[in-house]
């Protein structure tokens, strides 16, 4: 079984909650990780999701990899997109 790893940054406007995360999240940057497994037996190479996380900070400069939902994660971003700029 294949796994790839992809990284990307996010950016909130706006303080944000994602499930499966207790406290309010400041604005900013943050790091999303997405792990893939390559599905196996296509003539084609395809992978599909098996883990979002998000590193969030949890107090000075030490940072913590919470596991989340794809869709909470989503969910997150659009709410932050239609909140009005400030």
């Amino acid at each position: 079984m294949t796994i790839r790893s992809r990284r990307e940054t996010i950016t909130f406007q706006h303080p944000f909650r994602i499930r499966g995360i207790e406290r309010l999240l400041p604005p900013g940057a943050y790091e999303v990780i997405t792990d893939e497994e390559m599905i196996e037996g296509l003539s084609f190479p395809a992978y599909r999701r098996v883990a979002t996380m998000i590193m969030v900070p949890t107090g000075g400069s030490a940072m913590e990899m919470v596991s989340i939902g794809s869709v909470d994660l989503s969910d997150a971003q659009r709410i932050d997109a239609s909140m009005p700029r400030d």
